[in-house]
């Protein structure tokens, strides 16, 4: 069963008369790299939402975002600067008696002097919010994780897709392998026949096993045998019920590896092309497999 690594989720939840709003993305990544966004109130409550991040995911770049609106949140206070409005009113007294002005300061002035007033935002508590956070974090979890679910198997079918290509082409290079092997020898016995066909004394039984050997330079019965393996293995891994992305991401790797030295090993045209569609191939599975968890 395999897990994308791209999903998303979200949770709008009411708390008291306010709204707790979850949202969580996530791409893939070697491992599990969680960041989040958070209001300065709850900051605090990083390393728990975390660990409730951790019991859904193993691998992938998951970023979470939390916002807090209304209710207690948006709860204000006005403070007085006290010092201030001191100073303005004894600065006021001051001009009256030096120019002879007269009247009082009415309470209805007083919003209109700079920086007396100010207001703040109440912080909210952590502590009261700390369930409904948790639990809102928990429900966008696990919307991300059925969507990544719903994108493994889309990756799935079309890797089996691509691995019955690749099992294909393995079969086409196969029956080739033959012709080419006999092709090959003929091909240096009838060279070598026509340099030396005016010696005498040539041992022709030893030169017939060193062709044969030349011969089997070229063979890639081995790369075959061994990319034919790493496919079963491929999709045994696949039917594994945990994270397999790395695991798969090594097996791709050898099988590239064994499609490389295949093509180095062949001089023959029909080969070189199933390689080079065996190639593509292989570098397509191993793209997929990049966002696999």
């Amino acid at each position: 069963m395999l897990i994308s690594m791209t999903g998303y989720g979200s949770n709008v939840s009411e708390y008291l008369d306010g709204t707790i709003n979850v949202e969580i993305r996530s791409v893939n990544h070697r491992f599990l790299d969680f960041t989040a966004k958070l209001p300065r109130s709850i900051s605090m409550m990083e390393d728990e939402i975390k660990k409730a991040i951790q019991s859904f995911f193993q691998r992938g770049k998951i970023e979470v975002s939390i916002q807090i609106a209304g209710g207690q949140t948006n709860a204000r206070e006005v403070h007085t600067d006290w010092a201030v409005l001191d100073q303005y009113m004894s600065q006021m007294k001051m001009a009256q008696e030096r120019y002879g002005l007269s009247g009082n300061v009415s309470v209805e002035a007083l919003p209109l002097l700079p920086e007396i007033f100010t207001v703040t935002e109440q912080e909210p508590s952590a502590k009261n919010l700390q369930i409904p956070i948790l639990e809102a974090v928990r429900i966008a979890a696990r919307q991300a994780k059925e969507m990544r679910l719903s994108e493994g198997k889309f990756l799935e079918e079309d890797l089996r897709t691509r691995l019955e290509l690749v099992k294909n082409t393995i079969q086409n290079i196969e029956e080739q392998r033959p012709v080419v092997i006999n092709a090959y020898k003929e091909r240096i016995w009838n060279r070598i026949e026509q340099h030396l066909s005016e010696i005498d004394g040539m041992d022709y039984d030893r030169l017939h096993q060193e062709v044969v050997l030349l011969g089997e330079k070229g063979d890639v019965t081995e790369e075959l045998t061994r990319l034919s393996s790493h496919v079963i293995h491929f999709l045994e891994t696949m039917e594994e019920r945990s994270a397999v992305g790395r695991k798969l991401d090594f097996i791709i790797q050898e099988m590239q590896r064994e499609g490389n030295t295949i093509g180095a090993k062949s001089n023959d045209p029909i080969i070189s092309e199933h390689v080079v569609n065996l190639k593509g191939e292989l570098e397509k599975i191993k793209e997929q497999v990049q966002n696999i968890e």
